[in-house]
């Protein structure tokens, strides 16, 4: 099994799952600055463990790489709104080129089985109801047009070439080892120091939260049972307000309310995302963990490991987070 980004936050807890599951994994990876070889210390040494470092828009390297392997699981991508708003180049070469330089090395190779892991930001917003995995993409960020191009690669691939392909797209994800520019490691880390916590306008933008290995589980159930040139949603079924998340951790934290600071909200920011999930229950799949149970164990897991995160919270991070925050 090939799994390219195994050394980001939800790659690295599927490449232990995988481990765990008798798989050998071959993880690709670029090391970009979400890519932590930190994540996966504890597997590195395992004899079904092989780390490439490469980068899946080289068409050599993937090539190279995906031999002999019957599953490729792609996790590798640019995948934050807010540098997407910044810059979309990277987004674009990883997500959509990234994507197509891998369906390309699959087919050749033969792989049994191509696996997207994508995301409900293709959807769009949605006032009332939830998406369903017919409804037609209509992504709002550059990330997400990103992703929902991947997606159109995928399916092409499938539908021109017969390549054994499925999506699955998921929810807000959260848990250990996720870098901290994203709202709940940021929030806590930075209520941990007590520093302020930047909501973005009135902070009543609703998310679908899944914890991480809820959402590996998912994929690793559409993997393992799902139809190909399927897609499958893969949600937690905890909608919640920015804002209520934020005032959770805070009491978690122990931080105060003062903490809180309203900025000036992201452009084309959605105002709400759902995920219908029952295709994917449908093949004996279920969310195990609650919020409250999981939102608990992240903070305690960022608590306890001051020395993951905070050499991460300086140098390019430092910079990005100045520039996005500052006079917002």
């Amino acid at each position: 099994m090939m799994v390219t980004g195994g050394c980001g936050f939800i790659g690295s807890t599927f490449v232990r799952m995988a481990l765990d599951r008798g798989a050998h994994v071959v993880n690709l990876d670029k090391l970009t600055y979400a890519g932590n070889p930190e994540n996966v210390a504890d597997v590195a040494d395992h004899p079904g463990y092989t780390f490439v470092h490469a980068d899946i828009a080289d068409p050599d390297a993937v090539v190279e790489a995906v031999d002999g392997c019957e599953v490729v699981v792609n996790f590798a991508a640019e995948s934050h709104v807010d540098r997407s708003i910044l810059d979309p180049s990277d987004f674009i070469r990883t997500d959509v080129q990234g994507t197509a330089t891998l369906l390309a090395a699959a087919r050749a190779a033969g792989v049994l089985r191509f696996v997207q892991v994508s995301t409900d930001e293709v959807y769009g917003s949605i006032d009332a109801g939830s998406f369903r995995e017919t409804d037609p993409v209509k992504p709002s960020s550059p990330y997400s047009a990103s992703k929902a191009g991947g997606d159109m690669q995928v399916l092409a691939w499938h539908h021109t070439f017969g390549l054994d392909a499925i999506i699955t797209r998921g929810s807000n994800t959260f848990g250990p080892r996720q870098y901290p520019e994203k709202l709940i490691p940021l929030f806590v880390t930075n209520a941990l120091d007590g520093h302020e916590l930047p909501v973005y306008g009135d902070g009543m933008q609703v998310r679908d939260w899944i914890f991480v290995t809820d959402h590996c589980e998912g994929i690793w159930t559409a993997m393992d049972r799902g139809v190909a040139g399927e897609v499958y949603n893969v949600g937690g079924g905890h909608e919640m307000p920015n804002l209520a998340i934020t005032k959770r951790i805070l009491e978690l934290t122990g931080a105060d309310d003062s903490l809180i600071r309203y900025v000036t909200d992201r452009p084309g920011h959605d105002r709400r995302y759902s995920l219908d999930t029952q295709k994917l229950r449908g093949l004996g799949w279920a969310p195990a963990r609650s919020f409250d149970e999981a939102l608990d164990e992240t903070v305690g897991w960022y608590r306890d490991r001051r020395a993951w995160w905070e050499p991460i919270k300086s140098g390019e991070y430092r910079a990005y987070y100045e520039s996005q925050y500052r006079g917002r």
